[in-house]
């Protein structure tokens, strides 16, 4: 898809009707699904974070950006994701959080994004955080900088990859809460994408498919 069509679709992605947990349930492994529930949760008091779900023109072609985590000691070491992180005290919002720290961890500016709509909030129990994701959107090209003491790589997926039915998958893994399990996954780029990340993906492809309808 031509970045230019996609910029056309923004007022209405912005208006669209989030699937919340209709979408999210589609990646969701098993075991996470009793947690999708805010009763279930709530009284953990979960920490806050955002994560920023960041659409670019590359070659004028719209894309999305993912990272891929290093190896470090803690739940999420090696995985996939959206650039984000915890909530700081210096934060006026979470949307500020999501754009800080993806300043932090892959070099693009704030002031390069505009934040176009928030998407549902994600519980995650392993490491029990309760994350916001927002869709952002940069009008020109990006260099990335990953910050290599938290990213190895920065993926870069054209939009309609994203969008094909034939990026979701099946594996078996082990996970902080089992053992050998069969979970739901995108394949992108030859990397396995799961858990929390799948599940707002799930929503955010939801979302724009319903507009290009």
């Amino acid at each position: 898809m031509l970045f230019t069509e996609f910029v056309k679709l923004l007022p209405k992605i912005e208006k669209e009707k989030l699937l919340s947990r209709d979408a999210h349930i589609k990646m969701a492994p098993l075991e996470r699904i009793s947690y999708m529930d805010e009763e279930n949760y709530l009284e953990k008091n979960p920490k806050k974070a955002a994560v920023l779900m960041l659409f670019y023109p590359k070659n004028e072609i719209v894309h999305l950006a993912l990272i891929v985590r290093n190896s470090y000691p803690g739940v999420h070491s090696s995985q996939i994701g959206f650039p984000g992180g915890k909530v700081e005290l210096t934060d006026a919002n979470l949307a500020e959080t999501a754009l800080r720290e993806t300043h932090e961890e892959v070099g693009v500016h704030p002031d390069k994004v505009k934040i176009i709509k928030t998407f549902s909030e994600i519980y995650i129990p392993p490491s029990n955080f309760l994350v916001a994701p927002f869709m952002g959107v940069a009008h020109e090209e990006l260099q990335f900088i990953p910050n290599h003491n938290e990213v190895k790589k920065v993926l870069e997926i054209p939009v309609f990859d994203f969008l094909d039915d034939k990026s979701i998958t099946k594996v078996t893994m082990s996970t902080s809460y089992a053992t050998d399990i069969e979970v739901p996954a995108f394949l992108v780029d030859k990397y396995i994408v799961w858990g929390a990340t799948a599940m707002m993906m799930s929503e955010l492809k939801e979302v724009i498919k319903n507009v290009l309808d």
